[in-house]
């Protein structure tokens, strides 16, 4: 039985939807990705506003969430947290992934489903650090105390679970599968709250994706 090799796996897991990608831009151009053109314009002034004297406390007591902070706020404050990078990195990473992932999420998914994959991952690492931080470090998947007063990870956790949906989408399973494998390493190499907060989007993600396939099979029974 013949395998295929590594050019014919990502021929096949990244064909379709770069050819997606391909028509919708030649079809609209940036008319095609609207969200994304606006999220990483966000994101950028978000990042300029915060790094000024004036602006550091408008964009945390509107977009930091922390696990110190009363549920209500860090519901309220999740959205925007979307869109607020981490300030001690280069926030031109944060923007290249913003757009790459989130301009191939909302031409292959569409705006609406990108928009909830997007914030139902993000909420998923809000929820987690809480749920953490509350079991505390001696247990499995706990947190310290000390956690509670670092910022959530901003756009990352929604890069993460995007990603993870177009590649169910597609059924990239070779391409998923390093996904979380790059993340498990991560947190293994690095164990932070970051990390911690990716998987927790991550298997939030996967979760949503395995809901129909649980339905078709029910109603296949039935």
């Amino acid at each position: 039985m013949n395998r295929a090799g590594p050019r014919e796996v990502a021929r096949r897991e990244w064909g379709p939807p770069v050819r997606a990608v391909r028509r919708a831009l030649a079809a609209r151009g940036p008319r095609a990705v609207p969200l994304t053109i606006g999220s990483v314009v966000l994101t950028g002034l978000l990042q300029v506003v915060q790094n000024q004297p004036w602006g550091y406390r408008p964009v945390m007591d509107l977009g930091a969430v922390r696990a110190e902070d009363p549920l209500w706020a860090a519901l309220l404050r999740t959205p925007l947290s979307l869109f607020v990078p981490a300030i001690d990195l280069p926030v031109w990473g944060a923007l290249a992934q913003v757009l790459l992932v989130f301009g191939l999420a909302e031409i292959c998914l569409g705006r609406w489903r990108t928009l909830v994959i997007a914030y139902v991952a993000t909420l998923a690492g809000t929820l987690y650090a809480r749920a953490g931080i509350a079991l505390g470090p001696g247990a499995f998947l706990g947190l310290p105390a000390s956690d509670a007063l670092i910022v959530d990870t901003g756009p990352s956790a929604a890069v993460v679970g995007l990603a993870l949906f177009v590649c169910r989408r597609y059924r990239a399973w070779w391409t998923g599968g390093a996904l979380i494998a790059g993340l498990v390493v991560e947190c293994a190499v690095k164990d932070n709250l970051a990390g911690r907060e990716h998987l927790a989007a991550a298997a939030a993600v996967l979760v949503v994706c395995a809901v129909p396939c649980l339905t078709r099979s029910r109603e296949t029974r039935r």
